[in-house]
């Protein structure tokens, strides 16, 4: 997310309450969570796991919850509380909108394109030339969505990211100020979710297509030309190269990546990198000729334990 216009490191300490260290000038133009930080952004660590990851990011400005050496060139502010510290500031930047319309003015609608009836579009929405969009489909605020783009009826683009801190009595939800971006010539089914980036984009390539209910999580980039079958889930922060097959009930875990052209059969579990080019199958997934011969040795054990005897 951008601020509407720079603001110095002093400013953002200021608002906070906190102390900084480092240049009281140096420009902070927007804020990202590690995953997608930018030079000019603000991030945030509250867990020695990842101080040296975030310390280490392009991030210009770090909120952590440690005094430490400040890094050449970046700046630290010093808070108790840096998840809440960083809500506090996606509240002020990127307040939620009320829209008392179906369809925002502030929204944009190509030459061609189709709304069917009871579509709600959200606030300063952009949608491209001669794309269809079925009934009782939700498009939230800032999504972008590009040319012959297919929507079936009740999706759902730009639904908040899944993104909870366990505070012992409660768990606080991290504010979602990113968005949706949808390329030209995209196909998506019924029932389905994209969920917007915490604080960057949820992007998916031209020319992909989506079966119905497959949920795909914040901050995810997909890459042209991929098919994904119905029930897959894609959890958050995930990159899928281009030409990538999921089969049907794939689940793919947070932070991984998979390579072009991978195929991954259906009701697999990807828990790790996947090289492209490859089929894989089985929990968690494995090159699927691999997968297929254990399986068969797995039959086979019995026998070979009978003649051990």
């Amino acid at each position: 997310m951008k601020f509407p216009k720079p603001l110095t490191l002093s400013e953002v300490a200021a608002f906070l309450s906190c102390r900084y260290l480092g240049d009281a000038n140096l420009p902070a133009l927007g804020m990202n969570e590690i995953h997608k930080v930018e030079r000019g952004d603000i991030s945030f660590v509250d867990h020695p796991k990842y101080y040296e990851k975030c310390l280490n990011s392009s991030a210009s400005i770090v909120i952590i919850n440690k005094e430490v050496a400040c890094p050449e060139g970046k700046g630290l502010i010093i808070s108790e509380d840096p998840f809440g510290d960083f809500n506090r500031l996606g509240k002020k930047y990127s307040p939620f909108v009320s829209s008392l319309k179906a369809v925002s003015d502030s929204s944009s609608i190509g030459e061609g394109s189709i709304i069917q009836p009871n579509v709600f579009i959200g606030n300063n929405v952009k949608i491209g030339k001669n794309c269809l969009i079925h009934s009782n489909v939700s498009i939230y605020d800032n999504t972008v969505i590009g040319d012959n783009v297919v929507i079936q009826a009740n999706t759902v683009l730009g639904s908040d990211a899944f993104y909870f801190k366990n505070r012992g009595t409660h768990r606080e939800k991290l504010l979602s100020t990113g968005y949706v971006e949808i390329a030209n010539d995209v196909e998506i089914g019924a029932g389905c979710t994209i969920d917007k980036g915490v604080s960057g984009v949820t992007y998916i390539g031209r020319g992909t297509k989506i079966d119905n209910l497959v949920q795909i999580g914040h901050d995810t980039e997909v890459g042209e030309m991929c098919l994904f079958a119905a029930q897959v889930g894609i959890a958050g922060c995930v990159k899928v190269g281009k030409n990538v097959i999921l089969w049907g009930q794939v689940g793919v875990a947070s932070g991984v990546e998979i390579g072009e052209g991978a195929v991954v059969l259906g009701q697999s579990g990807v828990g790790k990198d996947l090289e492209g080019g490859k089929t894989y199958a089985g929990t968690l997934a494995q090159d699927a000729r691999t997968h297929w011969k254990e399986k068969v040795l797995l039959k086979q054990l019995p026998d070979m334990i009978k003649k051990l005897k």
